[in-house]
């Protein structure tokens, strides 16, 4: 069987004009290159070169090699290049897996920055509490809130350690008074998930450590979104990730109360695959996760460790 690397040789080789010009082009002993065309001619059974000291010819068998391959060669050649080349660049589409409720807090004008760095860039994102399937679904990247994998070819990285926090709207503050102490809260209309009969239990942590109080309010809703206007709207405080309440604390449509006060909802890893060669459009978007949500490892406080909150 032919070589095709031996061909690949000849061919710069012929187009170099000499075995040292090409040698340097390839960063390769002249020897060694000699040593491969020789190779090649023995297995052809054919000699494709004269070589004197002065210059190198074709022979019949040698023009005839080059001119029908020399093309097909350097096609190869310039599709391998372009592959490493493209590589190198991030582009392609990844599909990502996250849970229902995964754009309360991961902005989207982040999704809208990546994509404006990157233009070769797809994102298609499959959101659904459920944990996906990499392979069946064709996963690249999943959020968890777990780091346990099934399969031993994921890996996962923490990128996140959530917590939640009190907050409401300065007219309700206005009107009701602002709490200064956790045990005000049982005093105050508070917005409940639902699905929580009778008084809810928060338990929440704090520089002192972890405490809980039992609250009650008049207003309940099952997604955070809906409690987060509820609480913008004047119908009580909410408990919610801190994430998702920034934007509203930074234009004051909300006020944080008992700052360092917060409940803990817990770790998020991003989970990848770990083969080699992961694409560079997936190694980019992880990243950029990870520098995203860096600020919200730290708890709000610094001596104590949150509890899991009811």
């Amino acid at each position: 069987m032919l070589d095709l690397n031996q061909m690949s040789l000849f061919v710069q080789v012929v187009q170099a004009g000499s075995f040292a010009e090409a040698a340097r082009r390839l960063s390769m002993p002249p020897t060694t290159l000699s040593r491969q065309v020789a190779q090649l001619e023995d297995a052809l059974q054919a000699r494709l070169l004269q070589r004197t000291t002065r210059k190198l010819t074709l022979t019949d068998a040698g023009r005839t090699l080059f001119d029908q391959c020399a093309t097909q060669i350097d096609a190869l050649r310039n599709a391998a290049s372009q592959l490493a080349g493209d590589n190198q660049t991030p582009k392609g589409n990844i599909r990502v897996a996250a849970s229902a409720g995964f754009f309360e807090f991961f902005q989207m004008e982040w999704i809208a920055e990546f994509l404006d760095q990157y233009p070769g860039v797809q994102l298609e994102f499959v959101l659904a509490d459920a944990m996906a399937d990499f392979i069946g679904e064709g996963i690249d990247v999943a959020f968890r809130g777990s780091p346990e994998l099934p399969d031993s070819s994921l890996i996962a990285r923490k990128v996140a350690s959530s917590y939640l926090a009190l907050a409401a709207s300065p007219a309700y503050l206005a009107a009701r008074g602002t709490p200064h102490r956790v045990e005000d809260l049982a005093a105050h209309d508070c917005i409940r998930a639902v699905g929580q009969a009778g008084p809810t239990t928060w338990r929440l942590t704090g520089p002192q450590g972890a405490t809980q109080i039992t609250v009650t309010g008049r207003f309940s809703a099952n997604t955070g979104p809906a409690q987060q206007k509820a609480a913008i709207g004047g119908l009580g405080i909410c408990l919610l990730p801190i994430s998702s309440l920034l934007p509203s604390l930074r234009s004051g449509e909300l006020v944080e109360v008992l700052p360092g006060i917060a409940s803990s909802a817990g770790n998020m890893y991003v989970v990848y695959p770990s083969r080699r060669h992961v694409p560079r459009a997936v190694t980019a978007f992880v990243e950029m996760t990870v520098q995203r949500l860096a600020p919200l490892i730290q708890p709000p406080f610094a001596s104590a460790t949150p509890s899991v909150s009811a």
